[in-house]
């Protein structure tokens, strides 16, 4: 079963159209097709025309009123003075700048939604990058275990030969097919994983199913110098969700002002005229009226606003302590994680692969035991593996880092 599960892996891999991306082509496709991110610009769209929309004047309003029939029953007869006609204009004017206070109030709408967007960005871009560095991880191991399964199967094969010859014992071929039934194994466990990051970039980048997404990643820059205080500071720039707490903070303050203004009473101004209801003919009259603010001043409306922006004052200081602390933990992590695969460590690695074929051709010369082959030989896989997986946390450092501070950091390659 496993080795129908192995051969459905490699029919799987083998008839997908393989995709080739650097991080930077990923990005841009990321840029120009997910639909998270056009869904979410929609959004910034409808934000900024209520700006738009808050400073628009209210409408004139006009009324009329005039008979239908008369007395001798005819209609609208308005002939020589007959009948009775009413027309009233009017218009509202807002007072205490309430119009200038709801454009504020509607900007910083505006923004917050912009910072919305913005986040969405940074999030997507960050799983974008930890798929995409995992996913160039699992092909890199999966190259691994196909080796070391290849090399496992001509052992194999050539023990089984020699113990129909008489050459060798049972136990020894049964161990090494346990060690290449193992090694399969591990190859199907990893390529379902493999297999779960592709749906993710697929969504991602808006690719066909049918495709295979290839990384071609290599280990960034280090960078000169990592100042973690001058980085804590740089995001409060970058990180669009401090930004949206800062922007809504400020909403807040300014619908304090607003609400104090509603509590001020507008005046409307209009005009009237009346053809025989009044006390002359065809009266013209000015109209001018204002509620009284006697029991209603927007007494609740002010306490609420208040609240709110002492709540979200609050907000932004806590944003503000977990954005330190986030910057200071990301530049210690990668920090740890390049120290780990310094100059003399990858040295070590490349003399560990030339070691590996001078041990597989002094196993085959029988210049040492098989015991020790294979445990030289499963010390060598989770060596690789462990490369492999150091490779991939200074990638992800490297991406937490660039996440924390909301900006481009360190450039994956």
């Amino acid at each position: 079963m496993l080795v129908f599960m192995l051969t459905l892996t490699r029919q799987a891999f083998s008839q997908t159209d393989t995709l080739r991306l650097s991080f930077k082509d990923a990005e841009k496709r990321f840029l120009e097709s997910n639909l998270s991110l056009l869904a979410q610009k929609y959004n910034v769209s409808s934000a900024q025309a209520l700006v738009q929309q808050a400073g628009l004047w209210d409408n004139p309003v006009l009324a009329t009123d005039q008979n239908i029939t008369d007395a001798g029953g005819k209609y609208f007869d308005h002939r020589n003075g007959n009948g009775q006609v009413f027309v009233q204009l009017s218009q509202l004017i807002q007072t205490a700048g309430k119009r200038g206070k709801q454009i504020r109030v509607a900007e910083s709408g505006a923004q917050i939604q912009q910072a919305a967007f913005d986040d969405l960005l940074r999030n997507l871009r960050y799983n974008l990058q930890l798929d995409f560095a995992q996913s160039a991880s699992l092909a890199a191991q999966r190259d691994v275990y196909v080796t070391e399964i290849k090399s496992a199967s001509n052992l194999v094969n050539a023990t089984e030969k020699a113990y129909n010859a008489g050459n060798t014992s049972l136990k020894d071929v049964i161990r090494l097919k346990a060690l290449l039934f193992n090694l399969q194994n591990e190859l199907v466990d990893n390529d379902r994983q493999l297999n779960g990051l592709q749906v993710e970039l697929k969504t991602l980048l808006a690719v066909d199913p049918s495709s295979f997404i290839l990384p071609q990643i290599s280990l960034p820059a280090t960078p000169t110098q990592l100042d973690a205080v001058a980085l804590a500071e740089q995001a409060k720039t970058f990180r669009p969700d401090y930004r949206l707490n800062q922007f809504t903070l400020t909403q807040n303050t300014d619908n304090i002002a607003l609400q104090k203004a509603l509590a001020k009473p507008d005046i409307t101004i209009g005009a009237a005229y009346d053809q025989n209801s009044n006390y002359a003919r065809n009266y013209v009259g000015l109209q001018i009226s204002a509620p009284l603010p006697f029991f209603n001043r927007n007494q609740g409306n002010i306490k609420s606003a208040e609240f709110a922006a002492q709540s979200q004052d609050l907000v932004v200081k806590n944003s503000e302590l977990q954005l330190k602390n986030d910057v200071y933990n990301a530049v210690q992590q990668y920090r740890i994680n390049q120290q780990m695969l310094d100059k003399n460590q990858t040295d070590f690695y490349e003399r560990y692969d030339q070691l590996f074929n001078a041990m597989l051709k002094s196993f085959q010369q029988r210049q040492i035991s098989l015991p020790e082959f294979i445990d030289f030989f499963d010390s060598y896989k989770e060596t690789k593996i462990k490369i492999l997986q150091l490779q991939f946390n200074l990638q992800k450092s490297a991406a937490d880092l660039n996440y924390a501070v909301g900006t481009t950091i360190i450039a994956a390659q």
